[in-house]
């Protein structure tokens, strides 16, 4: 390869790690919390030295590094970056039941709309939707189309509306999301607290 072609490759790849790099997220995760906050459990974590061990809620299969998702009921902070136009979409879903109070907020001036699910659920959950550290989501119970909308179409259910009264931002079931998903400018910085 010739000298030129060569520099230019280098400044193309220069060029390609700077865009991505000016275009990346920071997110600040912060534990309010007396106890540790694993990743993807909460509480009442045990793990022995090889990363083997249970959570009471949110369990990833009895290991500390998993790769799927956590057992409900679990809060979660999703998030996908970058997508369409340069923008970031970002939501706390309850669809998977709740165990933990969350903020999830960016921390960029231009986009100061962040999401807050700070309920007292665990104490005011319906009795048939309780769990051991949580509280579930009806269809994690249920498993029917009326709380679960596999078949492409469903609305709120006075189950889920038990969620959006006392977390309006949170999704509630799996159809919730023009209400429930907030955008702003790719490369925006995030903060994650755990019981804000």
């Amino acid at each position: 390869m010739s000298l030129l072609k060569s520099l230019l490759v280098f400044s193309i790849l220069c060029a390609t790690l700077f865009f991505a790099l000016t275009n990346a997220a920071r997110f600040d995760i912060r534990n309010n919390y007396a106890y540790i906050v694993w990743a993807a459990a909460v509480p009442g974590c045990s793990f022995d030295g090889a990363g083997r061990g249970r959570c009471q809620t949110s369990d990833c299969g009895g290991v500390l590094q998993y790769q799927g998702y956590g057992q409900p009921p679990n809060t979660l902070a999703e998030y996908a970056l970058n997508q369409f136009n340069n923008l970031d979409f970002f939501d706390i879903s309850l669809v998977d039941g709740f165990n933990v109070p969350m903020d999830f907020s960016p921390t960029f001036d231009g986009c100061t709309r962040g999401i807050r699910c700070t309920a007292d659920f665990n104490g005011q959950c319906p009795n048939q939707l309780r769990a051991p550290g949580g509280c579930n989501n009806p269809c994690t119970v249920f498993r029917i189309d009326q709380y679960c909308c596999n078949s492409g179409s469903c609305s709120s259910t006075d189950l889920s509306r038990c969620f959006k009264d006392r977390c309006p931002d949170a999704y509630s079931y799996p159809k919730d999301d023009q209400i429930s998903t907030f955008i702003c400018p790719g490369g925006t910085n995030y903060r994650v607290v755990f019981c804000p």
